[in-house]
């Protein structure tokens, strides 16, 4: 949608030899925008490139010199009046807007959305009943913690925020890849992080939670208990954005046309599976490659390995509001997918990176509070701090009010009202009026009846007192934190008892980690006693009084922290064990090779590989091209210095004599598969390449005989038929990971 020159009545005149009739301020049609669902359009009027154009001010003026700024004589100082200059420099020392005070870290991309079926049962909202349609949408996915500087592995929560451009509007969808959330009210919101970030008198750790100050908060707010877990599980160290959930976290409401509400919690589910790697891997990937997970994403779009997600919603009649053992209300709460299945009903794809980072990724704004009718909010008391928040943040960050006007922001829809003026107007208003009622334009812009599209809030009944006050409904901590760990596999158990013991364990203050132990005994005496073990502590015992964060004249019995059973006792959606394993797209593999390598194993392997989706890259120990002992020469992608195998997926030694005698006398690459193996990663090998495998530390740990049903246990296999190792390597691949081998005595140190 490309902005036309606004022409004045004269020079229309003036053009057509005729008087220009009068513009009226009530012609809406005429003044609007035309119409489109196309976001691509709409960005494309805000996108130019400097191709064979000349330079000019921001003003359009033409430059004759950018490299020598005005001064008195060629030695002498620089003039003020060099407004060539001024403008440069003043641009330059702007550039840089505050960065966001949470998620500032992230990456993002374009795409569309589709529902499958009308949802008019439960919604009005027109995104989600019209199965002809596509939504374009813009996604941005962040970590929490860290600044912009920080690496896409901290171990953190996920930002998830999805801005629909609906028909009806914008529709921001903003969550995070884990269901519930630290805190209960946004009262708590600034002190949450507060602890978490860096601690203020020497600004260290940089986006890392393990220090005192956040688990001193932690170990005061049981509430906390239940994202804690989730915190110190997989799901905080994703393999990549395309490969983890996305919750709404809060629980809206649908409103149907009749004016009925539903409640409804949403989910994305990627169709790639939910993945996450090992802990281990993820502090090596912050040194080797801070931007992992946005250059992953970015390489998958512009591959054409489009990520894709569906929609999944959970509906609750409002009825059955009171049903459950928790408060639908409480936002460190799910709701079990074995009590209210997921439904699926739409699919979200990302086709499309950002033409600049900054324009679009950058000064996007989500907002909770961008819905559309048939879409609203509950009394979820964290929700409801987040709809003042969010506009308060956007203001101070993308200085003023006008940040809607944004090209990433700005809706696919006209937009009328009566708000003028501010920093950074782009909207040129025409016509006497800004203020309703009004005569002089017929009262213009008019007011939405509801049946011709306008928001309406849902008429909820209130009928209570103003108080400052939890509801006890609340104050149930710990059956969903057990729900949780007792849903893992065992792999996943380890992995977040270790989680506490590297995070606690860096917690200089001893009473903080004997109080979180505390807590983490009224979850579940399996997690704490081992975590407890590591820190080399006794479990304590349970303190009278677990919840601090109590109001001045209230009396602490009536907050005392309640520990209840879950009336559900496993939950197989909790554990990423259970996740998609079917499929290789996009998967990382090495080959590892040296001059004299066999072309005719390399390259079967890589065209199977390659024809599941998978991406192949050639690992030497130098970079240019290598001489097979048969055919042409063989391009290198990465040498064992830029290449790590925490970078990749999996990894293939193809045979050649001449090849498999210098990677076995090569410390990097025998290093590379002990690595890759000691991070539970596939491992493959031509059998005229064994000599490789038995330099490596877990030569001695893996079965002398090398079967399809071994390598589906042990992840490793050796083979001399290439199309057959092949076939097998890529059912080893989709498994993902063999976390057996980190049980003890199998793990190379």
């Amino acid at each position: 949608m490309k902005k036309q020159p606004i022409k004045s009545a004269k020079a229309a005149e003036s053009a057509s030899g005729k008087p220009a009739p009068p513009k009226k301020s009530t012609d809406l049609k005429k003044s609007a925008p035309e119409l489109t669902n196309d976001k691509t359009d709409d960005l494309a009027g805000n996108t130019e490139s400097g191709a064979g154009e000349r330079m000019t001010t921001n003003h359009g003026v033409g430059i004759n010199d950018d490299q020598n700024s005005l001064k008195a004589g060629d030695r002498g100082a620089t003039l003020l009046e060099d407004f060539i200059l001024r403008e440069k420099i003043t641009h330059f020392d702007h550039e840089r807007i505050p960065e966001r005070i949470v998620h500032a870290r992230g990456a993002g991309a374009h795409g569309v959305f589709k529902v499958y079926e009308p949802m008019s049962a439960v919604t009005r909202a027109q995104f989600l009943n019209d199965t002809s349609v596509e939504t374009p949408v813009f996604v941005r996915f962040s970590t929490v913690a860290g600044s912009r500087g920080s690496s896409d592995l901290a171990r953190d929560v996920r930002g998830f925020a999805v801005k629909f451009y609906t028909q009806e509007g914008n529709f921001d969808l903003v969550g995070n890849n884990m269901p519930v959330f630290f805190i209960q009210d946004a009262m708590k919101f600034p002190d949450l992080i507060h602890a978490v970030k860096p601690e203020p008198d020497n600004e260290i750790p940089q986006a890392a939670s393990a220090h005192d100050t956040f688990w001193d908060f932690i170990s005061l707010m049981p509430e906390s208990t239940h994202m804690i877990l989730w915190a110190m599980s997989d799901r905080a160290i994703p393999r990549s954005y395309r490969m983890m959930e996305g919750f709404g976290v809060h629980t809206f409401r649908f409103v149907n046309a009749e004016g009925k509400a539903s409640f409804v919690k949403f989910h994305w589910k990627p169709l790639l599976g939910v993945h996450s790697v090992a802990w281990d891997e993820a502090q090596k990937i912050s040194g080797k490659d801070p931007d992992f997970h946005r250059r992953d994403l970015w390489d998958a779009i512009e591959s054409g390995a489009f990520p894709e997600w569906e929609f999944g919603v959970q509906i609750v009649p409002e009825e059955d509001e009171f049903k459950f053992d928790f408060d639908l209300l409480d936002p460190t709460k799910l709701i079990p997918e074995e009590l209210v299945p997921v439904q699926r009903i739409g699919k979200l794809t990302l086709n499309r990176n950002p033409d600049n980072f900054f324009a679009e990724t950058e000064q996007v704004a989500f907002h909770v509070g961008h819905v559309v009718p048939g879409i609203d909010f509950s009394n979820d008391p964290l929700m409801q701090g987040r709809l003042f928040s969010y506009t308060d943040t956007q203001l101070i960050r993308l200085g003023g009010p006008n940040f809607h006007e944004i090209p990433i922001n700005r809706p696919v829809v006209p937009v009328h009202n009566n708000q003028r003026d501010g920093f950074m107007r782009q909207t040129i208003n025409r016509g006497k009026t800004s203020y309703g009622p009004n005569s002089l334009s017929d009262n213009a812009p008019l007011q939405v009846k509801a049946a011709d599209g306008g928001f309406t809030s849902y008429a909820e009944r209130v009928d209570a007192r103003k108080i400052r006050a939890r509801s006890k409904s609340f104050l149930e901590h710990f059956s969903q934190a057990r729900l949780f760990f007792q849903s893992q596999s065992d792999a996943e158990k380890a992995h977040i008892i270790d989680a506490f013991r590297f995070e606690l364990g860096k917690v200089k203050t001893v009473a903080i980690r004997e109080r979180m132990l505390g807590i983490l005994a009224q979850v579940d005496k399996d997690l704490a006693t081992p975590v407890a073990l590591g820190l080399g502590l006794s479990l304590p015992e349970t303190p009278v009084q677990l919840n601090h964060s109590v109001p001045a004249d209230a009396d602490p019995a009536d907050y005392a922290s309640v520990n209840e059973e879950s009336a559900v006792s496993v939950s197989t959606a909790l554990s990423m064990a259970g996740t998609i394993k079917d499929s290789i797209k996009t998967r990382k593999i090495a080959f590892l090779t040296a001059d004299g390598v066999n072309a005719g194993s390399l390259t079967t392997v890589k065209n199977a590989l390659e024809a599941e989706g998978a991406v192949v890259e050639i690992i030497a120990p130098r970079l240019g091209v290598i001489e097979p002992e048969d055919g042409a020469a063989i391009t290198v992608d990465q040498s064992f210095l830029t290449a790590a195998s925490v970078l990749y997926d999996a990894v293939y030694v193809p045979g050649g004599i001449n090849s498999s005698a210098t990677l076995e006398a090569d410390a990097d690459a025998v290093h590379f598969l002990n690595e890759a193996f000691r991070h539970c990663k596939a491992i493959a090998a031509d059998e005229s390449a064994i000599q490789v495998i038995d330099a490596t530390y877990f030569a001695k740990k893996i079965p002398s005989e090398f079967t399809n049903e071994t390598a589906l246990t042990e992840g490793v296999y050796i083979g001399g038929d290439a199309a057959e190792l092949a076939a097998i390597f890529s059912k080893m691949i989709a498994l993902h990971r063999f976390w057996e081998r980190e049980k003890p005595m199998k793990v190379p140190a």
